[in-house]
């Protein structure tokens, strides 16, 4: 009866857990119709070392994924970042910010996968971007309007149509 009853807990606390991690929003994803907030500000460096702020690019459209070389769903998603980097042109920026791995990691892996000069690519050595936008699963994607609000938080991978129809909702193109 004992392993019964200690069963029966371990079932709740697991169907708890995952309702909790992934049951909550539904979709993982915010609509971008939800109230809009300031996107988190960071300044982060590329692979050549130079600083780069979100500010830097007030008055654009902006796309920031939070990946890393470790994560499967990145691979493809990078692809599909740099597709729809070039089908926008400079509508849009598509950054790309690297959770705390060192820049060979992460430059073997954009380098492999022929994106690296097709979008912006960041490193961040603390992971602070990630934690400032509430990071819990991979890869996460927020959408910035050319005003710095957030218009759009994606929890988890996208594929190519998605990112388009989410770039053109968030900003009307």
């Amino acid at each position: 009866m004992r392993q019964i009853i200690l069963y029966v807990i371990i079932v709740i606390l697991i169907a708890g857990a995952g309702w909790f991690f992934f049951g909550r929003s539904g979709n993982n994803e915010t609509s971008p119709a939800a109230e809009l907030r300031s996107a988190p500000e960071f300044t982060l460096k590329d692979y050549e070392g130079k600083e780069v702020r979100l500010a830097d690019f007030q008055g654009k459209a902006v796309v920031v994924n939070a990946w890393a070389a470790w994560c499967p769903f990145c691979l493809e998603e990078l692809k599909d970042f740099a597709l729809l980097q070039q089908e926008f042109g400079d509508k849009i920026a598509i950054i790309a910010v690297d959770r705390a791995e060192p820049l060979g990691t992460a430059k073997k892996f954009s380098d492999d996968l022929g994106v690296t000069d097709k979008m912006i690519f960041l490193l961040d050595p603390s992971d602070s971007f990630y934690q400032s936008i509430g990071g819990f699963s991979m890869p996460e994607t927020i959408f910035v309007d050319k005003d710095g609000f957030t218009r759009g938080h994606k929890r988890g991978p996208m594929k190519l149509e998605e990112m388009r129809r989410r770039t053109q909702e968030a900003f009307g193109l």
